[in-house]
């Protein structure tokens, strides 16, 4: 599969994750998002794509369960979260679809909570 973007064609595996990470930018997680009827990316949106790519790239590959998403947004805003909250910002799963749009590899870890 793949995704024709700014006029070059970025592959992805059958899932609709990148082949290669540095094809991400912000640009195409906005058009990604688009093309996965989640609209414009809000600063929330942001927040977990961020979080995602950080522990990915800065903490040895985690890929963080729903749970663990829950916990770091929750310090982040400021306010208790629920799994409902990141479930309106990433409706097929917070973890799999924020990854898949933060440029990630697809999670091999089962469950989402």
């Amino acid at each position: 599969m793949s995704i024709d973007f700014d006029g070059r064609t970025i592959e992805t595996n059958d899932q609709g994750y990148l082949v290669n990470h540095e094809d991400w930018s912000e640009d195409l997680a906005r058009h990604m998002a688009e093309a996965e009827s989640i609209g414009e990316l809000t600063d929330r949106h942001w927040d977990v794509i961020n979080y995602l790519r950080d522990e990915f790239f800065n903490n040895r590959e985690n890929q963080p369960n729903t749970r663990a998403i829950i916990k770091a947004m929750s310090e982040e805003w400021g306010e208790k979260i629920k799994q409902g909250d990141l479930y309106a910002l990433f409706p097929l799963d917070p973890s799999k679809q924020g990854g898949r749009i933060a440029g990630l590899p697809e999670s091999r870890r089962k469950g989402g909570y």
